[in-house]
C-alpha cells in the first residue's frame, strides 16, 4: 500500500501547472474606436504642422516683390523654421519623457499657432525670419512626441500604418496651406493668406486636444542632461538608425528644394502662371497622402529596403520628367516626386520606430532633427541652385540627393546580407 500510495502521488505532482493567461494588450488597433480618435487627432496635428511651417513656401516670389529681397533671401522665412525645429526637436523630446507626449504635443500646437497669429503683422523681412524661428521651435515638440507615443500606444503590427496616416495629415496640412494661401493671397496678399492659415491651425489644435487619448503606456522619465546624452550616443552608435537618418535627411532635401522654387519657375515665362494657380499646384501633396499612408502595405510587399528603392525610383523620375517645358509633364514629374518622397519618409519614419526598442522619443527626434536639416538645407541650396542653373541646377541638386538615399539602401542591403550569412555560418558550426 505504501508503495501504490507513492505511485499515485508521483503521478498527481509530475502533471505540470496550468499556464497563467497572458495579460491583454491593451494598445490601440484599427476597429477600436479610441485607435479611431487616435488617427484623427494625430492626423489633424500633422495638418496643422505642416500648414504651419511652410505656410510662407507658395508665398516666396511675393514676399520677394513686397520686402525688395532676392529668391535666396526671402527661402529663409521658411529655412528659419524648418532650421529652428531641427535644432530644437532634440530638447524638447527630453521634455516628453519627464512631462508626457500628450502634454508636449498640446503646448507646442498653442505657442505655434499664437506665434503664427503674429506672423502676418512682420514689418520686415527680419523679423518675419525671426517669428518663422520662434515658431518652428515651437512646432519642434509635436514630431519629437508623436512618433514616441505612437510608438508607444499602438500594437506593433498597426504602428506603420499609424505614422502612415500621421504623415498623412503632413501632406494634407502642406497642401491645404499652400492652396488657401495661393488663391487668398491672389485676391488679399501674402499677410492676409497667413492670418488664414494661422486661424485653420488654431481650429485644428483645439480638435487635436479634445480627440487625442490620454496614454496608457508612458512611464516619465528625467531630464538628466548625461542620460540624455548616453541615450544619444547609443542611438548614433546604431548602424542601421544612422542609415535611416540619412536618408530622412536626403529625401527631405530633395522636397525642400523642389517646392521652395517651383513658385519661381512657374510665375516666369513660358508658364507666367497667376499666385491662385500656382497655389493649387501642391494639390499634387493629395498622390503623397496615398503613398504615405500605403506605406505599411509596401513594406508588407516589398520588404523595408524595396519599398526604399521604389521611393528613390519614382522621386528619380518624377525629377528628371519636370525638365520638360511643357506643363502638363512639369505636373507630372511634381506628382511622381511628391509620391516617392512621401512613401520614402513614411517607410524610414517607422522604421526608426520600431528599431528603436528604447528612449524612442530621442530615436524619433534624431531622426526628425535630420529630416528637417535636410529640409533646410534643401530650401536654401535650392533657392541657390536655381539662381545659379536654373531649374535644371534644382533637378540636379535633388538627383544627387536621390543618388545618396539610394547608396546608403545598397549598403544596408549588403550588411543585411553579410549579418544573414554570418548567423548561418555560426549556426552551421554550433
Amino acid at each position: 500500500m505504501p508503495a501504490a500510495s507513492t505511485k499515485a502521488s508521483t503521478r498527481v505532482d509530475a502533471v505540470p501547472a496550468p499556464t497563467p493567461p497572458l495579460p491583454a494588450d491593451d494598445r490601440l488597433a484599427p476597429g477600436d474606436s479610441r485607435y479611431r480618435r487616435m488617427s484623427l487627432a494625430l492626423f489633424l496635428a500633422g495638418v496643422a504642422t505642416f500648414a504651419l511651417l511652410y505656410s510662407t513656401q507658395a508665398l516666396l516670389p511675393l514676399i520677394s516683390a513686397d520686402f525688395g529681397v532676392s529668391a535666396s533671401e526671402a527661402s529663409w522665412t521658411v529655412s528659419a523654421a524648418t532650421g529652428a525645429l531641427a535644432l530644437c526637436v532634440l530638447p524638447m523630446s527630453a521634455l516628453s519623457e519627464r512631462y508626457g507626449r500628450r502634454t508636449l504635443m498640446t503646448a507646442s500646437l498653442t505657442v505655434a499657432v499664437l506665434v503664427g497669429l503674429l506672423v502676418p503683422f512682420a514689418p520686415s523681412i527680419g523679423a518675419l525670419v525671426a517669428l518663422r524661428a520662434v515658431q518652428g521651435a515651437a512646432l519642434a515638440g509635436l514630431p519629437a512626441a508623436a512618433m514616441a507615443y505612437l510608438a508607444e500606444e499602438v500594437r506593433p503590427k498597426a504602428l506603420v500604418a499609424a505614422i502612415g496616416l500621421f504623415v498623412a495629415g503632413n501632406s494634407i496640412g502642406g497642401m491645404s496651406g499652400r492652396v488657401v494661401t495661393g488663391w487668398v493671397a491672389q485676391e488679399w496678399g501674402w499677410r492676409v493668406a497667413l492670418a488664414v492659415v494661422g486661424l485653420i491651425a488654431v481650429a485644428c489644435a483645439i480638435a487635436f486636444r479634445a480627440l487625442v487619448p490620454a496614454p496608457r503606456h508612458f512611464t516619465p522619465g528625467t531630464l538628466s542632461p548625461a542620460a540624455l546624452a548616453r541615450t544619444v550616443r547609443g542611438h548614433l552608435g546604431n548602424p542601421l538608425l544612422r542609415r535611416l537618418y540619412a536618408i530622412g535627411a536626403l529625401f527631405m532635401t530633395v522636397f525642400g528644394a523642389v517646392y521652395t522654387v517651383i513658385g519661381y519657375r512657374l510665375t516666369a515665362a513660358p508658364f507666367s502662371l497667376p499666385q491662385g494657380v500656382i497655389g493649387s499646384i501642391f494639390l499634387a501633396y493629395l498622390v503623397g497622402t496615398v503613398s504615405s499612408a500605403a506605406a505599411g502595405r509596401l513594406v508588407a510587399r516589398l520588404g523595408r529596403r524595396g519599398a526604399l528603392y521604389l521611393a528613390g525610383g519614382t522621386t528619380t523620375a518624377g525629377l528628371l520628367v519636370s525638365l520638360s517645358s511643357s506643363l502638363p509633364l512639369v505636373l507630372l514629374g511634381l506628382l511622381l516626386i511628391t509620391a516617392g518622397f512621401f512613401a520614402g519618409h513614411a517607410v524610414a519614419s517607422s522604421s526608426v520606430s520600431h528599431t528603436a526598442t528604447r528612449g524612442r522619443a530621442q530615436a524619433s527626434a534624431l531622426y526628425q532633427s535630420a529630416y528637417y536639416v535636410g529640409s533646410s538645407a534643401g530650401s536654401t541650396l535650392g533657392a541657390v541652385a536655381f539662381h545659379s542653373g536654373g531649374w535644371a541646377g534644382t533637378v540636379a541638386l535633388g538627383l544627387l540627393a536621390v543618388a545618396g538615399v539610394v547608396t546608403i539602401t545598397v549598403f544596408g542591403t549588403r550588411a543585411a546580407r553579410r549579418t544573414v550569412s554570418a548567423g548561418a555560418v555560426r549556426g552551421a558550426s554550433a
